[in-house]
């Protein structure tokens, strides 16, 4: 995950700024909606003083990335005012745009504070780590071990068979696997990579699908994210989502992202393309 949130900088223009990127495996080729998300992260970041921080996101998945070919990620300074700058990026391939999207930073800046609290669920260490059961999980122990983002899930994995009954809705323990220092704008970007990983699920969890489900086909429209408060994504982060719909071969998802200690730290909205063999037009 380090490796690819490092990106390389190849030419710096008055109003763009291009930079290069390299994806990691994935299992069916295809990059990883989050990666890219990290990448266009760290792509902004990079054209800002460092006194500036993400504060949201919105973007869109145009095409599937190719894990085999580089990424180049253009940077338009659209806007530099005096609390908040603005930067559109678009990740390219072949010469053709996989992703774009508009970030906004801020300043640091005082203000009211309220947030929905925190759901009262078992802790990490009260549940099962997928990890040292791999013979329940369909893949392999080395996938596991090598995924750079660490999954407990309160309600069971979607990993295998259907759940019981059609319930739009999840909450999981996530973080970064391993300790990533203490650079803000690297675990801003680290969170916009762990973003993506479980959003999709309660819009299959309320169809009642599972990942195992025969003929599923899914993919990241759209993603937005907002961030709140300085957090640590290395450490234990409660991801509470929800699925108000699905619709038109669609499904949405709004996830919050709380720190062990009960603070709001993030925002997520995502739609996904959703299609089973029964809802896929002949």
């Amino acid at each position: 995950m380090l490796d690819v949130i490092e990106l390389e900088r190849m030419a710096a223009r008055t109003h763009e700024d291009i930079f290069l990127g390299r994806s990691h495996y994935m299992p069916g080729g295809r990059v990883f909606g989050g990666q890219v998300l990290s990448q266009v992260v760290a792509a902004a970041a990079r054209t800002l003083p460092d006194d500036r921080f993400a504060h949201s996101l919105h973007g869109y998945f145009l095409r599937p990335g190719d894990m085999t070919k580089d990424i180049t990620f253009g940077v338009d300074r659209i806007h530099d005012g005096r609390s908040f700058a603005r930067r559109r990026v678009q990740g390219y391939q072949d010469g053709v745009p996989i992703f774009s999207g508009i970030l906004s930073f801020q300043d640091e800046d005082q203000g009211v504070e309220h947030q929905l609290p925190m759901p009262d669920v078992p802790g990490p260490e009260e549940l099962p780590d997928p990890a040292a059961d791999p013979e329940r999980h369909p893949q392999s122990r080395r996938l596991l071990a090598a995924n750079p983002i660490e999954v407990r899930h309160i309600e069971g994995s979607l990993m295998g068979p259907a759940p019981d009954g059609a319930q739009p809705t999840q909450a999981v323990w996530t973080r970064v696997r391993r300790p990533i220092g203490d650079d803000r704008l690297l675990h801003q970007a680290a969170l916009a990579y762990l973003s993506d990983y479980t959003i999709q699920e309660p819009s299959l969890r309320g169809a009642g699908l599972s990942w195992a489900a025969p003929g599923l086909k899914v993919a990241s429209l759209d993603h937005a994210m907002w961030w709140h408060r300085p957090a640590r994504a290395d450490e234990w982060m409660l991801y509470v989502q929800e699925s108000p719909g699905a619709q038109g071969g669609r499904g949405l998802a709004f996830g919050r992202i709380y720190a062990r200690s009960g603070e709001l730290v993030a925002s997520v909205a995502q739609e996904i393309m959703l299609r089973t063999p029964v809802t896929t037009p002949a």
